[in-house]
């Protein structure tokens, strides 16, 4: 999505009060990875939703061909931290299973429509990540 570092630096001093909220009623989180080749955090603004106790993110990056680095950097390194509003945890993401995958992509549907356009575009099957909260 397009959102620029000074957006991210402006979550993060105000505790979400400035980000969290963003365009048509979605709302965002930080989510910290490690670089996959440089070991550096990246920190990347995604829109999700809540899923139970879960959190849910899409790898659409708007329905390119080639999936997001953070996606990327997931696959290697799954152990991420997570940052929704003030609160930051430390989580583990998952890709959603074929089973689960029909609820949650939906459920994320009905918070950003345009993940359904992305799809479209590309044919590659378009990722839901799923952020379960550490223990």
């Amino acid at each position: 999505m397009l959102y620029g570092k000074e957006h991210v630096e402006k979550y993060e001093e105000t505790d979400g009060r400035v980000g969290y909220e963003w365009e048509n009623g979605t709302t965002i989180l930080l989510l910290h990875t490690t670089g996959r080749s440089s070991g550096k955090e990246r920190i990347n603004p995604l829109i999700f939703r809540e899923w139970d106790r879960d959190y849910l993110v899409v790898a659409s990056k708007g329905g390119d061909d080639d999936a997001p680095d953070w996606f990327k950097n997931i696959e290697k390194d799954p152990d991420v931290e997570v940052q929704i509003k003030g609160e930051k945890f430390k989580a583990r993401a998952r890709t959603a299973t074929p089973s689960e995958k029909p609820a949650m992509w939906q459920h994320m549907v009905d918070a950003w429509p345009d993940y359904s356009e992305y799809q479209k575009k590309t044919s590659r099957n378009i990722p839901v990540v799923v952020l379960e909260r550490a223990a």
